[in-house]
């Protein structure tokens, strides 16, 4: 069961630039924490959203949050669902009226994991006859790019093809020629990122809650990613940790069940805190972060990983600029997940049927600057049913005289 967590944030955060919501007995507030000191940024802005398309988010802290006693540590502690009093604040997803979008198949090693989830039909129980395959035809079963040119083989080489590269073109074609081109090697290497919609604004969930898996999958797994926060302007913000639920076994039969593989009830989780960019944190802070991964499950089941955000093909402001431009806009901002350096695949149960989830895991995300994001994993028909949306959000305002926009 998931416990009380105070030490979950950001070793540095009261050196830092923090958003984040709470709930409060009177309504959602959003929240700005600058150097360790509390302001209410819902007097001035009313959501999130409003406050980060603002000319400069950062100074809007001072310049318009009212100072507030807010205790932190306190709220996230609160928060999870098992021990969580309503009486006092708890934390929220750190955002609201953003759009949620996310990459795919940004990594070599998810890549490959979807490649195989393709092969396989989602059938778990030959995954791992499937991934030796395709170790082999990229590795030791010759020179993948050898009928086209080039030296891409192996997946060392493989992670550093750059993405529409002449050099992954010619990769396309020889794996075309062997009968092994995928519909997520054309997303990992070719030109354009894959970018979806993870869940309407106001769904996610934040830092203790539950977070649903369909009980209609039998293999389904977590996804440890980095978050990048984008106001309507294109800007890049800041960023904080995401946990892109995954039904492996329905997208493995259809990528076109990939709306039912990734947005159910409480499938996409957010927080602890969103770090704003300043003087002391950037975007390479972000590039040069690694994501821990750890589940605990009831069953004594345990797993820990490590991935490199750095490893990622594409960087993030490529993605970004695919996301949102001349072409996409999006008015209230986003959020878009950067992908998963990694997907679990250790043995749970009989060998070689890989790893997936069971009600009770706790999952724990970390990255030393950004913080903690912990929860615990039950059937979607079992956690709390999104009822506060958008039209809930703005009848709480103006019930409390507060701006909308």
């Amino acid at each position: 069961m998931l416990r009380p967590d105070a030490n979950a944030l950001p070793k540095d955060w009261r050196q830092g630039s923090f958003a984040a919501r709470a709930m409060t007995p009177e309504g959602p507030i959003a929240l700005a924490f600058l150097q360790g000191a509390a302001f209410d940024m819902t007097p001035a802005f009313g959501t999130v959203s409003a406050w980060f398309n603002a000319p400069d988010p950062v100074a809007a802290i001072r310049a318009k949050g009212v100072p507030l006693a807010f205790d932190l540590p306190a709220a996230l502690a609160n928060s999870a669902h098992g021990a969580c009093n309503p009486a006092k604040p708890w934390l929220l997803a750190p955002i609201d009226l953003q759009a949620v979008k996310a990459c795919g198949v940004t990594y070599v090693r998810s890549m490959l994991e979807r490649v195989i989830e393709e092969r396989c039909r989602g059938d778990a129980a030959r995954a791992e006859q499937v991934r030796a395959e395709v170790r082999g035809i990229l590795s030791g079963g010759g020179n993948a790019a050898g009928a086209g040119g080039g030296s891409a083989a192996g997946g060392e080489d493989l992670s550093a093809v750059k993405p529409g590269s002449a050099e992954a073109m010619r990769l396309k074609s020889a794996l075309v020629a062997k009968g092994w081109w995928s519909q997520y090697l054309e997303v990992g290497i070719g030109p354009d990122a894959e970018i979806f919609s993870k869940c309407p604004p106001m769904a996610s969930v934040g830092p203790g809650a539950k977070i649903g898996v369909h009980p209609d999958s039998q293999w389904s797994n977590p996804e440890p990613e980095a978050v990048l926060a984008v106001n309507a302007r294109g800007d890049i913000l800041g960023a904080m940790l995401g946990n892109d639920v995954n039904l492996r076994d329905v997208e493995g039969r259809s990528a076109l069940l990939l709306g039912r593989a990734k947005d159910n009830n409480a499938s996409c989780a957010l927080g602890p805190v969103l770090r704003l960019f300043d003087s002391g944190f950037s975007l390479d802070d972000v590039r040069r972060a690694e994501i821990a991964l750890s589940i605990t499950g009831t069953d004594g089941f345990t797993l820990a990983e490590t991935g490199a955000i750095g490893d990622i093909s594409r960087d993030p402001t490529e993605v970004v600029a695919q996301m949102i431009g001349p072409h996409h806009h999006y008015p209230d901002g986003a959020v878009l997940f950067l992908g998963t350096p990694f997907s679990p695949s250790k043995d749970r149960g009989a060998p070689g049927m890989g790893f997936t989830h069971k009600p009770g895991d706790v999952v724990r995300i970390a990255a030393a600057r950004l913080g903690a994001l912990a929860n615990e994993v039950d059937r979607t028909d079992a956690c709390p049913p999104w009822d506060f949306g958008t039209g809930a959000l703005f009848a709480s305002l103006a019930r409390r005289g507060l701006p909308r926009t």
